[in-house]
């Protein structure tokens, strides 16, 4: 990647977004290379989606590794059917880079465009072309609209975007280059999500250890009565949960300016931290109010272990449990490491019906049984304990979440270099192995942010 270099000449591309473009590539309108598809699909075919971060899937595929539902309507009859090798893009959402190359045949919501390439145009380079930055930059601008929530790119207006054409097997060399690259990423991925879940189970078991035995690793036990939870250390109180805590369910339409906004993605699996939305927000289901104080709990795939405690008041989408106190037993903090430890979500987790998107329910985890500190002050300890026993673990798993954010930025900066003409990558796409992600559930997996950070934000919580 190093060795890299520009192409030969250049001549100015005479369009707002690429200032100039190899000497031998061709400038043309979408229209010269696409042809939109209007046609009716059968409501029996398979339905798909068009996302930000991974492009045309099945929807079936993708609800199931999100906390998305189906908005798609009964009557399926004004679909579009979409073909292999078909051009995707969400009209809303263009601006954002929601493009994308079916490899499916099925149909998608009239909220969609279908675009068909057109002899010399590979669906794959426009595929990584069109999420480039540089063209959702142009997207955007040819978008119309109030506000970003409803900006729209109408299909008159994607034919009129000028756009490159290299030769076609030029085309091809390049795909092959961008997929040994992502080949190349991807293992790297998989290496330091390696390390950060062996980093992840030493914290679970230090967290585990704290808040079920407290300090004193000599401390005298007592036996709980459940099964799960075992012996306890003799003078903490054994409580059921619902009996101080309560599940809120506040529910409304509105979100104060003031206010953040909570998903399931934007919460962080296991570390209890969340990356909340602030400012305008879209959503059409109602939401809850939490407040200051309140501990979110993820009871869509409690498996993912997603809770945290807000910093702010706010909004939060009903697949989080609110969780307020009506006796104070807990530390909030507290409460919190109890919920996030292994041995409560294994038993959460082991409690939900649904194979693809099990859920918990506030009447199992209300009746869960724990054993705590009487005394505040214990609890104090346990955490400040705890804080100093793990932040050197929390230190290195900052880091590497920051290495992958890194080399995931590099890509997209890479790839956009790659299709625009920036570097030339004709002879070492030659000398580079076809890798092609094949696995669905791998490459699924290498998609999600670093420790599962934000994981579909950027898609906004807009359905289409």
């Amino acid at each position: 990647m190093n060795t890299l270099k520009p192409y030969p000449t250049y001549k100015p591309a005479g369009i707002p977004w690429l200032k100039q473009v190899p000497e031998h590539w061709e400038v043309l309108p979408n229209r010269a290379l696409f042809s939109e598809v209007k046609e009716a699909g059968r409501p029996e075919d398979e339905m798909l989606s068009v996302t930000i971060r991974r492009g045309v899937l099945k929807q079936a595929e993708h609800l199931a590794t999100s906390s998305k539902k189906d908005s798609s309507r009964k009557d399926k009859s004004t679909y579009k059917r979409v073909g292999v090798g078909d051009i995707v893009y969400n009209k809303m959402r263009a601006w954002q880079g929601a493009f994308g190359e079916s490899k499916y045949s099925g149909i998608v919501s009239p909220a969609y465009v279908v675009q068909r390439p057109k002899e010399g145009a590979l669906p794959e380079f426009y595929h990584f072309l069109m999420r480039s930055p540089l063209f959702a930059k142009e997207a955007e601008r040819n978008s119309y609209g109030l506000a970003s929530d409803i900006w729209n790119l109408r299909p008159e207006d994607f034919k009129t975007i000028l756009n490159v054409r290299p030769p076609i097997e030029e085309q091809h060399l390049i795909v092959r280059y961008v997929h040994a690259l992502d080949a190349k990423v991807k293992r790297y991925i998989r290496s330091k999500r390696s390390l950060i879940a062996r980093l992840q189970e030493q914290k679970q078991a230090i967290i585990q250890q704290a808040v079920t035995r407290g300090l004193d690793p000599n401390v005298k036990l007592k036996p709980s009565g459940v099964e799960w939870l075992g012996e306890v250390p003799v003078h903490w109180e054994v409580v059921r949960l619902k009996s101080c805590i309560t599940d809120i369910n506040d529910q409304t339409k509105f979100k104060l300016d003031d206010e953040d906004y909570i998903a399931l993605e934007h919460v962080e699996s296991w570390s209890g931290l969340a990356h909340p939305l602030s400012g305008k927000v879209h959503f059409e289901s109602a939401v809850k109010r939490y407040r200051v104080g309140d501990v979110l709990f993820g009871k869509l795939r409690p498996y993912l272990a997603k809770a945290c405690l807000p910093e702010k008041a706010g909004v939060c989408v009903g697949e989080l449990l609110v969780l307020r106190q009506c006796g104070y037993k807990f530390l909030p903090e507290f409460l919190l490491k109890r919920l996030l430890s292994k041995d409560f979500i294994d038993i959460v987790s082991a409690s939900t019906q649904g194979a693809k998107m099990p859920r918990a329910d506030w009447g199992f985890i209300g009746n869960s049984v724990f054993a705590v500190p009487t005394d505040l002050n214990e609890q104090s300890a346990i955490l400040e304990r705890l804080n100093s026993k793990t932040q050197t673990i929390d230190r290195l798993l900052k880091v590497l979440a920051s290495d992958l954010a890194f080399i995931l930025e590099y890509q997209t900066l890479l790839i956009a270099d790659v299709v625009t003409g920036a570097v030339d990558v004709r002879a070492a796409a030659q000398a580079m192995p076809v890798e092609v992600e094949t696995d669905f559930a791998e490459a699924m997996a290498d998609e999600e942010e670093p420790l599962s950070m934000a994981a579909e934000g950027e898609e906004g919580n807009y359905n289409e």
